[in-house]
């Protein structure tokens, strides 16, 4: 990935797709915020990004979840769950 030196393609497409979700979910998302960004932010990420971020967000729904309403960062969030080295 050109972008990202240094990182795995996991990585690229997490934070791609945490983005995605965090700027769906708005500045300072409650639980409800971030559930409604989850399930349009897959949708709008198109056909073969959207399932990853489907299976991304099934198995860590509640990491996601937190780390939006914390405010932390996507790259972060991605470390926390494996998908970028930290």
């Amino acid at each position: 990935d050109a972008m990202a030196p240094g990182k795995g393609k996991k990585c690229t497409l997490c934070t791609k797709i945490l983005e995605q979700i965090k700027a769906m979910a708005g500045d300072d998302p409650d639980e409800a915020a971030v559930e409604a960004a989850l399930g349009k932010a897959c949708r709008a990420l198109g056909k073969r990004l959207g399932r990853v971020c489907k299976q991304l967000v099934k198995k860590y729904r509640d990491q996601i979840s937190e780390a939006l309403q914390n405010g932390d960062e996507a790259q972060d969030t991605c470390a926390a769950i494996g998908f970028c080295k930290a």
